[in-house]
């Protein structure tokens, strides 16, 4: 890995799209369980909230150094409010569009004695008219950057995920794509999609071996005609597969702490990195790299330049 990526990351504009979240955290003490139903009381003494979602995508792609810009939407409250405020603490440019219609998607976790008790989610589709103008405003923006991420959580910010696409490569601006659901049809083109493997097993089905993997994921990599398909194995590494070959990586995590946000991780660095100028099996090395650090920290989080050189 030769690439001197600390002074090529500022060169290294990304725009990411997608679906963003705000990750709550209620951190308490448990003591004892409610009169009123058989549950824990947690007596909360701790609030965090964090960028989650495709904004945490552009929160670690911004935190090694890429000058990076988020357009996605947020309903028109409080929390939409925060995610602007986060993004800003972040160094990431955002454009929001806020659609009166939804709630910003909000994930609270309640977590006792270092485990989570509870998830809540609040979250609704956007509208049509906030789809029409976010997609107006990728294709007026999108010129301006070396590399685009589509970070799709399935929670319809991307309806006009072929028509990103299509225009990337118009523009011959590589596309990296995080995807989501059992239809993959509309990622149709892009240059790199980087599934988890229950992602990968929901679109390809099971298989018995290795060899039977292998030629599953090659299968989907040239019926979908990426250039290439990053697999990631949790503790079994990633596997790339490019027209050239099928390259492999062990993992790199020294303790597994929590797996949330990784994938966020990987594709923020794997775009990174392509975006000044590395090879992709070079970009993959420091994606796996990632990977292994941001794992070891809990919830949604960042890895920093320092602990990627080190």
């Amino acid at each position: 890995m030769s690439l001197h990526a600390h002074s090529d990351l500022t060169q290294a504009r990304i725009l990411v799209v997608g679906d963003v979240m705000l990750d709550r955290y209620w951190f308490g003490d448990v003591a004892r369980i409610s009169p009123e139903a058989p549950v824990p009381i947690v007596k909360v003494h701790k609030q965090e909230a964090r960028l989650g979602g495709a904004a945490n995508v552009a929160r670690n792609a911004a935190s090694l150094g890429a000058p990076t810009t988020l357009l996605s939407i947020v309903g028109q409250d409080e929390a939409g409010a925060e995610v602007a405020q986060l993004l800003s603490a972040a160094g990431v440019q955002a454009h929001l569009h806020q659609d009166a219609s939804v709630d910003t998607i909000i994930k609270l976790r309640v977590i006792g004695r270092q485990q989570q008790l509870l998830r809540i989610d609040f979250e609704t589709p956007p509208s049509d008219t906030v789809l029409a103008a976010k997609l107006a405003d990728f294709q007026h923006l999108i010129a301006d950057y070396n590399l685009v991420i589509l970070s799709d959580y399935g929670k319809g910010s991307l309806v006009h995920i072929a028509e990103m696409i299509a225009a990337a490569n118009q523009l011959n601006i590589p596309v990296l794509v995080d995807p989501k659901g059992d239809d993959y049809a509309r990622y149709q083109h892009a240059t790199v999609l980087t599934p988890n493997l229950s992602e990968f097993r929901a679109v390809a089905g099971t298989w018995r071996d290795e060899a039977e993997f292998r030629a599953k994921a090659e299968s989907l990599r040239s019926q979908l005609n990426l250039q290439a398909l990053l697999v990631t194995r949790s503790e079994a590494g990633m596997t790339l597969f490019t027209a050239t070959g099928i390259f492999h990586q062990a993992t790199v995590a020294r303790e597994v702490y929590d797996v949330s946000g990784a994938g966020d991780t990987v594709i923020a660095t794997l775009g990174a990195m392509l975006a000044a100028g590395a090879t992709i099996q070079d970009a993959m090395g420091y994606a796996n790299r990632a990977a292994g650090i941001v794992v070891a920290k809990l919830g949604t989080a960042v890895v920093l330049p320092e602990e990627l050189w080190a």
